[in-house]
């Protein structure tokens, strides 16, 4: 029996449509099209860097004693966002006149909250806090465990080591060494993901299909997956034009579970195939209400609860049903969704989120996250004024505004270093 392998994702419809939608066709158009082309264009941000911002005050915090930290601008010079400047790398789309715009409201009120986030020394910003909610006492927070090798961890791996082969010199000392280890463990996790992490209508028919205890090389079923493990919930969630990275494959079991994180980032780091970045698309368009709702963008789908709440959290009250972790929608999201559509040519999906969060943003307060299973409602312990919600949209601007940006973060395929190379094992004899 054959072993399964890769699949192809039936992205065929997404791409007629796409064909025949003007915006997305174009921009597929400007992916492939080298040369950089400056046209002078409205930005809605200008030249300088947040480091070369003009402070001339900040206030410390209130109470007594210590040393407080600057928590709010008294005064700053009035400006846009610094993105303009922005140099991307060769190889990504130039900006349009087609693609500009006016500045959104909302992206003035942005960089004001971003700008009060600041963390100054002598005069000069060192960074920001995470939020700048004073109707909390917990204003520097946050320190979250993952454990085990889920979806996030493998595409954070996967690009870590492509950026560390752009790093690499093969004429630096143990250089070439290095790159070829790099490389083999690339191959093989290349393989693992695109061949056992990945699920659509298809695939999701031969797991419910597979035979359990199977041994030796000619084995499909290779985590012996049990087909009575799947959950109700996956067979109406997958459509049949669409498919993404699972949650986790262990022996015996897999975790079903859709993480955006990780999936924007295998996209942004070719760890997907074209086939398999375009059906991810697919499934966010044919999801739409289950992943986006009504507040771009939910972590994680979909949201454990009762027993299995219990088990795997420890009954945390922070990350009960459609809340936090545990399926909460966070606008941080938003620039991993931008760049993910910039990059397979789909710039409909992120003007439509876009334009979701506007709508609520800067109304809610800038919050952290939202709860619900539509992401209706502000978290019960989301902070206000989160740095990482205000820089998440101002970047999802920036990248909409001038899709060369995409350069920054992203990774072409490079089809010559992801060619497995098969070498013979150590213990085989003739």
């Amino acid at each position: 029996m054959e072993v399964a392998g890769m699949r192809k994702a039936s992205s065929h419809a997404s791409m007629a449509a796409a064909a025949a939608d003007p915006d997305d066709f174009d921009l597929t158009r400007m992916l492939n099209h080298r040369p950089r082309i400056n046209v002078d264009r409205q930005r809605s941000f200008d030249d300088r860097s947040l480091a070369e911002l003009s402070i001339s005050g900040t206030a410390s915090r209130g109470g007594g004693g210590g040393g407080g930290y600057p928590t709010m601008m008294e005064s700053y010079e009035s400006m846009y966002s610094p993105g303009g400047g922005l140099r991307s790398l060769c190889g990504t789309p130039a900006s349009s006149t087609r693609l500009s715009f006016d500045p959104h409201p909302l992206v003035f009120d942005a960089w004001d909250a971003l700008r009060r986030s600041l963390v100054c020394f002598r005069g000069q910003p060192l960074g920001t806090i995470a939020a700048v909610d004073h109707s909390s006492d917990e204003v520097l927070n946050y320190d979250q465990g993952v454990y085990g090798y889920p979806i996030e961890i493998q595409a954070l791996f996967f690009m870590a080591l492509r950026c560390a082969l752009l790093m690499l010199k093969p004429d630096a000392p143990e250089g070439k060494e290095t790159m070829d280890r790099v490389a083999t463990r690339l191959h093989a996790l290349t393989y693992h993901m695109r061949s056992y992490f990945w699920l659509d209508f298809q695939q999701l028919n031969d797991v419910y299909r597979y035979r359990t205890e199977e041994y030796s090389h000619t084995a499909v079923n290779k985590f012996n997956v049990i087909p009575e493990s799947i959950p109700d919930w996956v067979f109406d969630f997958m459509p049949s034009r669409g498919g993404y990275f699972v949650g986790n494959v262990s022996p015996a079991r897999m975790d079903f579970r859709w993480f955006a994180l990780g999936n924007f980032v295998a996209i942004l780091a070719s760890m997907a195939t074209p086939e398999q970045a375009a059906a991810i698309m697919d499934l966010i368009e044919e999801r739409w209400e289950d992943l986006i709702g009504e507040m771009p963008l939910k972590i994680s789908f979909p949201a454990i609860e009762s027993h299995e709440w219990e088990f795997v959290t420890g009954c945390d009250p922070k990350n009960t049903r459609w809340s936090y972790h545990n399926g909460g929608s966070w606008p941080v999201l938003l620039w991993l969704l931008t760049a993910a559509c910039i990059k397979t040519g789909r710039l409909k999906i992120a003007r439509r989120a876009i334009e979701l969060a506007e709508a609520r943003l800067a109304r809610d307060g800038w919050p952290e996250y939202y709860d619900g299973k539509l992401g209706r409602y502000v978290g019960k312990q989301a902070r206000k004024l989160q740095t990482w919600s205000v820089a998440g949209y101002l970047v999802a601007k920036m990248m909409v505004e001038d899709p060369s940006h995409l350069g920054m973060i992203s990774l072409e395929e490079d089809r010559a270093m992801m060619k497995p190379v098969l070498k013979r094992s150590a213990s085989w004899t003739v």
